[in-house]
């Protein structure tokens, strides 16, 4: 039985799947209420917290104690150094351990506590460990609630690139309450920028419009983003179509972002600089030749880099080793026009010559 207790504001996007559906909650102070919601139908013999050292210092607690409001306690917690660099199989075979260490099931429940990669990585463990256990994403940073946590993708890292080792393994529920990104540097909450300025560019022009001038509230922009994820993932679960269309600003942002070994540059930060580089390709290729300039100025209104020093050699390195690659060709995002996806093959000499 969980105890009630008073809620600013939650929604529920409801996500259909495979094999079956779960609850997003999103709103203000809602942990314990969308536990609540969760628990209500769902029994586990054991419940294991997994969350990085930055945020087990800030939020462990607060969410153990919201979690006992429903009679339920952990039976063990693992945390892992935060940041990218943490994101290994290494870190993955040290998760295990302490997953059989507290004697889990597959009648068990595994909650993701933290941003992306703790979400990723979480999500990669429990998918694998006894062929998949249950998981729940509850992100802590704006980044990973209006994206990552959504969807089902899970992975981490190689030494050649980023996320090249996952696997698809659908949370029970996504509870992003807005409480968490009270302690978030700045620069965290223009980086998740990065990935709604791509929202907007991908699916919904009028975001964009809101983003750009700073019109929008915080909480209609994450509803809205998290809104066009749910319905793209619908739509294509396992990314063999629309879901594509997510990857706008990847496939060179990601290049970016390991070029500078997951420091120099944040996930959104190098997504966004992705972005540009796509609609200059984009550009030279035949569509809109305005929207370089209107990313440009969106990023820059969000403190978001636009520039970078690495060379186009070094970009295509990376950029081949790409999981979206087939033989010698790119699955390439572009835009027809602000708020309006394509996805195009490209061929990676021609991606060079582009750029």
């Amino acid at each position: 039985m969980c105890f009630p207790r008073k809620v600013t504001y939650m929604n529920k996007i409801n996500v259909t799947h495979s094999c079956g559906n779960y609850n997003i909650y999103v709103g203000e102070n809602i942990l314990a209420d969308a536990l609540a919601d969760v628990f209500e139908d769902k029994k586990y013999d054991r419940i294991f917290l997994v969350t990085d050292s930055n945020v087990n210092e800030l939020w462990s607690e607060h969410f153990i104690s919201e979690l006992a409001k429903c009679a339920k306690e952990l039976a063990g917690r693992f945390v892992f150094p935060a940041g990218e660099t943490s994101k290994t199989l290494e870190t993955v075979s040290d998760m295990y351990a302490a997953f059989a260490g507290a004697k889990l099931t597959r009648g068990s429940l595994v909650i993701a506590l933290g941003g992306g990669v703790c979400g990723d990585m979480t999500g990669f463990a429990a998918a694998t460990y006894l062929r998949g256990v249950d998981v729940m994403q509850v992100p802590t940073t704006l980044l990973s609630q209006i994206d990552s946590s959504i969807g089902g993708k899970t992975g981490v890292d190689l030494a050649v690139g980023k996320n090249l080792v996952g696997a698809f393994h659908q949370p029970i529920a996504v509870i992003a309450d807005s409480r968490f990104l009270e302690t978030l540097p700045q620069r965290y909450i223009d980086d998740g920028m990065g990935e709604a300025i791509k929202y907007g560019c991908i699916a919904d022009a009028e975001l964009f419009d809101g983003i750009a001038d700073r019109s929008i509230s915080r909480a209609d922009m994450v509803y809205r983003c998290m809104k066009i994820k749910a319905h793209v993932v619908e739509v294509d679960e396992f990314e063999s179509g629309l879901r594509m269309i997510l990857n706008y600003g990847h496939t060179l942002g990601h290049a970016v972002e390991k070029l500078g070994g997951f420091t120099r540059f944040s996930h959104g930060e190098s997504v966004g600089i992705g972005m540009l580089y796509a609609a200059r390709i984009g550009a030279a290729l035949g569509y809109d030749k305005s929207i370089e300039a209107r990313i440009r100025a969106s990023l820059e209104a969000w403190s978001l880099p636009t520039v970078m020093d690495y060379k186009k050699d070094e970009l295509l390195a990376v950029v081949g080793a790409d999981k979206k690659r087939r033989a010698n060709e790119i699955s390439f995002v572009l835009l027809d026009e602000l708020g309006k996806a394509t996805v195009k093959k490209l061929p990676l000499e021609a991606i060079g010559e582009l750029i």
